[in-house]
């Protein structure tokens, strides 16, 4: 599995993109920010400005049912917001 798991596309990052040339990645939690950088660099053929990461810790979750009470969490994740360089741009919609 690679650095990048997959992009975040939702209207707060499409909107930071088009306005900040910011776009944000869900990437392996061991990975650094020299790591995602030089994947998305090479991945988006972009130059990487700067790179913020932030750890999610999954949220323990319950829920009743006829068997009983089920316990679990959410998984546990790595965002990375990476500011591209110029005039870069990546489109996340061009091979849909």
């Amino acid at each position: 599995m690679g650095i990048i798991i997959k992009p975040i596309v939702t209207e707060k990052m499409t909107v930071q993109g088009e306005k900040l040339n910011r776009y944000g990645f869900i990437v392996d939690r061991d990975a650094n920010k020299l790591e995602i950088k030089s994947a998305v660099e090479q991945m988006y053929n972009v130059t990487v400005d700067e790179v913020n990461t932030i750890n999610y810790h999954g949220k323990r979750k319950s829920r009743y049912t006829k068997a009983g009470m089920l316990r679990g969490r959410a998984n546990h994740y790595k965002k990375a917001y990476v500011t591209l360089a110029g005039e870069d741009k990546i489109d996340f919609y061009s091979n849909i």
